[in-house]
């Protein structure tokens, strides 16, 4: 079962996260080619488990499924961008303008939870942000300059919660499911 943990937004900071992203795509044109996130799939990655096997789920459902001991915190997406943040851009991204320290202290917990199963952490630093599209092909220098030029903000919503989601991979791109929401502090 292909999964992993994250925060979900509320539906009109999805909304507006949504529309940044068409109007980027509209912006962006033939410059680049990527696939842009649904709406009802965007969130905000705290870990990326991959797939795991049928054994190993009840003992990772068993460690995520207590309370975080981080209290619940207000999330503020704004700025746009790209990673790497030189060469050719593989993601675009909006940024987390508040509650990077409270989602870092997330990725920190579920860390001390996942890795005593042999759940490592990615070998780069954690780094929270709102992907809205994975790019394909990249024709242009001047993207990272129109991402920093584009009017992005997200808004604020509220993070109560922590989810453990299953990815379904099909042709037509991944759908997410909510299998576990565990409450913060």
């Amino acid at each position: 079962m292909r999964l992993f943990i994250g925060v979900e937004l509320s539906d009109t900071v999805e909304a507006r996260a949504a529309g940044i992203a068409e109007r980027l795509r509209q912006t962006l044109g033939r410059r680049a080619t990527a696939r842009w996130i649904a709406a009802e799939n965007l969130h905000i990655t705290l870990w990326f488990l991959g797939e795991v096997a049928d054994d190993r789920v009840a003992a990772m459902m068993s460690a995520v499924n207590s309370p975080f001991t981080v209290p619940s915190f207000d999330l503020e997406l704004r700025g746009a961008g790209a990673f790497p943040p030189h060469g050719p851009p593989r993601v675009f991204w909006i940024g987390v303008a508040a509650g990077q320290d409270s989602l870092q202290a997330l990725h920190d917990e579920l860390a001390v939870r996942l890795q005593p199963l042999g759940f490592e952490p990615e070998l780069r630093a954690y780094s929270a942000h709102l992907t809205i599209a994975r790019v394909k092909e990249c024709r242009s220098r001047e993207v990272r300059d129109l991402l920093r030029e584009i009017e992005a903000d997200a808004g604020r919503c509220h993070i109560s919660a922590v989810t453990v989601f299953r990815s379904r991979l099909s042709p037509k791109g991944a759908s997410y499911e909510p299998l576990l929401r565990v409450p913060l502090e």
